[in-house]
């Protein structure tokens, strides 16, 4: 947390809250966050004096574009940015803060100071890491079926490890792993080269309308997963299957099952999910 359609949410809403604003200066008070350059001082000094023309997304990872420079920021378990006026009190595990020049402040809070931060000159950031190391956009029109079935067909690893894997498709993390495998009818422990033509069209169509329909939603607020402006999403509120350990499955009654598949906490149905075994017997 969070995944493609909470970073999306928290896009959508800095480009209404940020857009435009012009940076006064900048204080960094943890230096880990910040990543490149590895001196806070020069990360500082860098942003000074710069205007926010948008923010973009890829993968996982945030994209605040400015006039001749691209801060790529990773949100992580729990990073959150907030805009406040510059007398407003500094909340506890605040770690930086970007004053602008009419007053307020976009401050990035974290409590678990897993997140960071990167700085590129325009263009720059597409050819080196992080962004450099991933895959497909699952709701960009280069992720196709085609594309899709090709990088299943070469992968011998669980089916629920290839789509984790950012390195192959970005951005569907744990929970929505979980709801288009369900959705697909799809056990996570597949091997991803098994899938057959068909199933692999159904697990296409699953990711989209799964993240799809979670970025309407303004993503899925299971802990402590806030937008920009302090709101909560609601698609937790139509999970299907994550987070429903013992629970009966809405298609079939049975109990969901929680196990672990590639170190993950995993749900999934028996029944609307055979596992593997079960899969190559019917074959």
């Amino acid at each position: 947390m969070p995944e493609l359609p909470e970073v999306e949410t928290v896009k959508r809403t800095l480009n209404e809250l940020i857009q435009g604003k012009h940076i006064d200066h900048v204080t960094v008070k943890l230096p880990r966050i910040i990543q490149r350059p590895d001196d806070i001082e020069a990360f500082a000094f860098m942003l000074k004096g710069h205007t926010v023309e948008r923010v973009e997304r890829r993968g996982k990872f945030l994209r605040i574009v400015m006039d001749g420079l691209v801060l790529v920021s990773h949100l992580r378990m729990e990073g959150r940015y907030g805009l406040y006026e510059n007398h407003d009190p500094v909340e506890l595990h605040t770690h930086v803060i970007f004053h602008f020049d009419d007053g307020t402040e976009l401050r990035y809070k974290d409590v678990r100071q897993f997140g960071t931060m990167h700085l590129f000159a325009p263009g720059e950031e597409f050819k080196n890491p992080p962004l450099s190391r991933l895959g497909y956009e699952p709701l960009d029109n280069t992720f196709t079926l085609g594309t899709f079935q090709e990088m299943l067909l070469t992968k011998k690893t669980k089916i629920k490890v290839v789509l984790l894997n950012q390195a192959y498709v970005v951005g569907i993390g744990n929970i929505y792993v979980d709801e288009a495998l369900f959705r697909a009818g799809i056990h996570p422990e597949r091997t991803a080269n098994s899938l057959t033509s068909d199933e692999q069209s159904s697990l296409y169509h699953a990711i989209v309308a799964t993240l799809s329909e979670a970025v309407e939603a303004g993503g899925s607020s299971i802990k402590s997963y806030v937008n920009g402006q302090g709101k909560a999403g609601s698609f937790q509120h139509s999970l299907r299957i994550y987070g429903r350990k013992d629970e009966p499955c809405d298609q079939c009654g049975n109990p969901i099952v929680k196990t672990v598949v590639g170190g993950r906490g995993t749900h999934f149905c028996p029944s609307c999910q055979p596992s593997p075994v079960k899969s190559k017997a019917v074959k």
